[in-house]
């Protein structure tokens, strides 16, 4: 699977889900989902020729192990993962998933530590939270050599230029009000 471009319509709430299909856009995260509701939601958004990327550590009732990933990969068939998680990025990227590992820029021993665990996983793409920190979009790129995409705290069209411009490939956002720009 390619790196997903663009602005990506990220599923908080169930009710959305439809609202996410009817986008232009050709990739979805689904985040907060329940177990119960993942191969469902999967299938029914593949009928939509939709790309769907499931956030690991946010699915309710799922342990993030190998046997949780060996589920997923087998029952619910994702085009990708995103996680915090060294673990489930290695064991998604064996099976060849789109792998993307996600940020959180809390402080500079969390850059560094981040920047360090992304070189040694490897993984497809690197999500940046918050996603409103140009220099940092490009620093992490530039350490990691890794595509980036940013995500939280986006509410306009304009943090969605700023990210692109700053050298994101995408914007991962749960604002649907944003997901056809």
């Amino acid at each position: 699977m390619e790196i997903p471009r663009g602005v990506l319509p990220a599923v908080r709430r169930m009710k959305d889900f439809e609202d996410a299909l009817q986008t232009k856009q050709e990739t979805i995260v689904l985040l907060e989902t329940r177990i119960s509701q993942l191969k469902s939601l999967v299938t029914y958004a593949r009928r939509t020729a939709k790309t769907v990327l499931l956030h690991v550590d946010l699915i309710q009732g799922l342990k993030t192990d190998e046997y949780a990933m060996e589920f997923l990969i087998r029952e619910v068939k994702p085009d990708g993962i995103l996680s915090t998680r060294g673990n489930v990025i290695n064991l998604a990227k064996k099976h060849g998933l789109l792998t993307i590992q996600r940020i959180f820029l809390l402080d500079s021993l969390a850059l560094e530590h981040n920047v360090s665990l992304a070189k040694k996983l490897k993984p497809d793409c690197v999500e940046v939270l918050p996603g409103l920190i140009p220099s940092m979009i490009e620093h992490i790129h530039d350490q990691t050599g890794l595509p980036v995409i940013a995500g939280g705290l986006i509410k306009s069209a304009e943090h969605i230029d700023m990210a692109l411009n700053a050298g994101a490939v995408a914007v991962s956002t749960s604002d649907k009000h944003l997901w056809n720009k």
